[in-house]
């Protein structure tokens, strides 16, 4: 049956609190790594921007065209009034150098909002991983005073006999 309400991390076993542990240890990975991959689309339509940018009057000059991150092949401007755009999912579309930008600027705003987003929860989620690991620290603490009482206790039992 699930809980109604929040989890009192105190309450429970310090067996469920590893495997809470571990879930938290996951889900801040996943998260970090998601933050990564869009930062770096956002600095790639960034890029995008700049070079659109180092466009005018070049029509007619060589340049190098990447075919991947590391190929590149001679070739030279026929038009630059106008470039393709890949929009996504595999889709290319004529603009315009400035609805170009346009597109890319809407671009990295969309994506500065959801890596506020996602570094709030990221933070948030670091918070609650802290308080995790100190209520861990103190149930072993408390294991730890227990199993010294209990060892004393028996000490002094057997020593009184």
């Amino acid at each position: 049956m699930a809980a109604d309400g929040p989890i009192h991390l105190a309450e429970l076993p310090l067996q469920q609190l590893q495997a809470v542990k571990k879930q938290m240890d996951e889900e801040i990975q996943h998260l970090t790594a998601s933050y990564a991959q869009l930062k770096q689309a956002q600095v790639k339509f960034s890029d995008s921007i700049e070079s659109l940018s180092n466009m005018d009057g070049r029509q007619d000059q060589s340049i190098l065209i990447p075919l991947t991150s590391s190929l590149y092949v001679p070739g030279t401007l026929a038009n630059v009034d106008k470039v393709i755009v890949d929009v996504g999912t595999g889709y290319f579309v004529d603009k315009s150098i400035p609805d170009a930008k346009d597109f890319y600027k809407a671009k990295v705003g969309f994506l500065k909002g959801n890596l506020e987003t996602l570094q709030e929860t990221i933070t948030q989620r670091e918070g609650q991983y802290k308080i995790l690991i100190d209520v861990m620290n103190m149930k072993m603490n408390e294991a730890q005073a227990q199993q010294k009482d209990a060892a004393a206790l028996a000490a002094t039992a057997g020593g009184a006999k």
